[in-house]
C-alpha cells in the first residue's frame, strides 16, 4: 500500500536539534540526527546489537551513539566505535536513508538509494519571495490511512459540511467540480461565482461584497497536495484570468507521510499575497487553519474506524478525484514491485 520510490516529509527542520528524533515512515522506524556541523542524516532506528532504538541514544560529535552499550554510528550507518574493543564486526551497521533539507522540511527517501533524485522534491514558487508571506503549521498526527487523507485533500465539497463554521457555508453547497488526471497528478477544481464568503475569508479579503472564488485541489502522487484559493470581487474577471489588485491569493502546500497502514502525519504551510509584513496575521492564519484541520482529523479518524468495521459499498460524484488518484497510485505501486528484467 506504500510507494517507496518517493520523497516523504519526515520532520520540520526545527524538530531535529541536538538530540536524535525517532519517526516511523511507511511502517519502518527511522532515526534522524544532525552531525557536528548540523547536517541531517536518517538511519534505521535499531541498534544491530540488542535492537534498542537508536533514537534513545545521543549525538556525540558527528556520531549517533546507542544508549545501551555505546556503539557509535556515522551518517552512513557504519559503526565507527565499539567501546572496549578495537575490532568492528561487518554486521555492525544499520541501513541509511537519503535525506534532504529543503523548504525548512526534512525529506526522506525510503526506496532504492540509487534512485533518490532531489530534483523530484516539489518546487515551491514564492517561498522566498518578499511579495509573499508564509505561515507554517505544526505537524499533525492523523489516525487514518494516508489514502483517506488524500481523498480529503482532493474533495472541495466536504468543506460545506465538515468546515461549515470555518472554511465553508451554504453558498458552497452543491457547486459541481471539474476533475482531471495528468500523469501522476489529479486535479479537482471549481469556481464558486457571486457568493457570500464564509467568515474565515470575509474577515481577511480587502474588498466588500460578493466574491468569485476558485478552489483548486491538486494531488501529486503519492501524497503531496497543492491547494490554491483565488478570491476576487464578483464579476471582476477572475475566472477569465483577469485578477484585480485586491484579489486574495493563498497557496497551501500539504504533505502527507504514511506512518503505517492506519496512521499518517500531516505537514503543511501556506503562502499568501496579502498582509505580507504582518506576523500577527501569520499567527492568526495558522491558528485558524489548525482549528479547521482539526475538524478534518476528527472526521477522518471516525471514517477510518467505520471503514474497518463496515467497508464502504458506494461512491458518488465527490469521490471521483480520490478514486482516480487511488487507481494511479495502485498502478505506481504495482510497477515498483515488478522485477527488473
Amino acid at each position: 500500500m506504500f510507494l517507496k520510490a518517493s520523497w516523504y516529509v519526515a520532520a520540520w527542520d526545527w524538530e531535529v536539534g541536538k538530540r536524535p528524533v525517532g519517526r516511523k515512515v511507511l511502517g519502518e522506524p527511522i532515526v534522524i540526527f544532525r552531525d557536528g556541523e548540523g547536517h541531517p542524516f536518517a538511519l534505521q532506528d535499531s541498534c544491530p546489537h540488542r535492537r534498542l532504538p537508536l533514537s534513545m541514544g545521543s549525538v556525540v560529535g558527528d556520531r549517533l551513539r546507542c544508549g545501551y552499550h555505546g556503539m557509535a554510528f556515522d551518517g552512513k550507518g557504519r559503526c565507527a566505535d565499539i567501546p572496549g574493543q578495537t575490532k568492528i564486526p561487518p554486521a555492525a551497521a544499520v541501513r541509511s536513508f537519503p535525506l534532504v533539507e529543503r523548504w525548512n522540511l526534512l525529506w526522506v527517501w525510503m526506496g532504492d538509494p540509487a534512485a533518490a533524485d532531489p530534483s523530484r522534491i516539489i518546487d515551491v514558487p514564492h517561498y522566498e519571495d518578499p511579495q509573499w508571506a508564509i505561515n507554517r503549521g505544526p505537524p499533525m498526527d492523523v489516525a487514518c490511512d494516508y489514502r483517506l487523507m488524500n481523498d480529503n485533500l482532493l474533495d472541495p465539497t466536504h468543506v460545506s459540511y465538515v468546515h461549515a463554521s470555518s472554511l465553508g457555508n451554504e453558498d458552497t453547497i452543491g457547486i459541481p467540480v471539474e476533475t482531471r488526471a495528468d500523469g501522476e497528478r489529479v486535479v479537482v477544481r471549481r469556481w464558486i461565482l457571486n457568493h457570500q464568503l464564509a467568515p474565515f475569508f470575509s474577515s481577511r479579503v480587502k474588498f466588500a461584497g460578493a466574491a468569485d472564488r476558485l478552489q483548486h485541489y491538486e494531488l501529486r502522487l503519492p501524497s503531496t497536495a497543492v491547494i490554491k484559493d483565488v478570491i476576487a470581487p464578483a464579476g471582476s474577471g477572475a475566472p477569465d484570468g483577469r485578477l484585480a489588485a485586491d484579489t486574495w491569493l493563498v497557496d497551501s502546500f500539504n504533505f502527507v507521510t504514511p506512518v503505517d497502514d492506519q496512521n499518517c502525519r500531516y505537514f503543511w504551510f501556506q503562502l499568501r499575497n496579502y498582509d505580507v509584513n504582518d506576523p500577527a496575521e501569520s499567527e492568526a492564519l495558522t491558528a485558524d487553519f489548525v482549528s479547521a484541520f482539526n475538524e478534518d482529523l476528527v472526521v477522518l479518524a471516525a471514517v477510518q474506524k467505520g471503514l474497518r468495521s463496515n467497508p464502504a459499498g458506494m461512491d458518488f460524484a465527490a469521490d471521483r478525484g480520490g478514486n482516480q488518484a487511488r487507481r494511479i497510485l495502485d498502478k505506481m505501486i504495482r510497477a515498483e514491485s515488478l522485477p527488473i528484467s
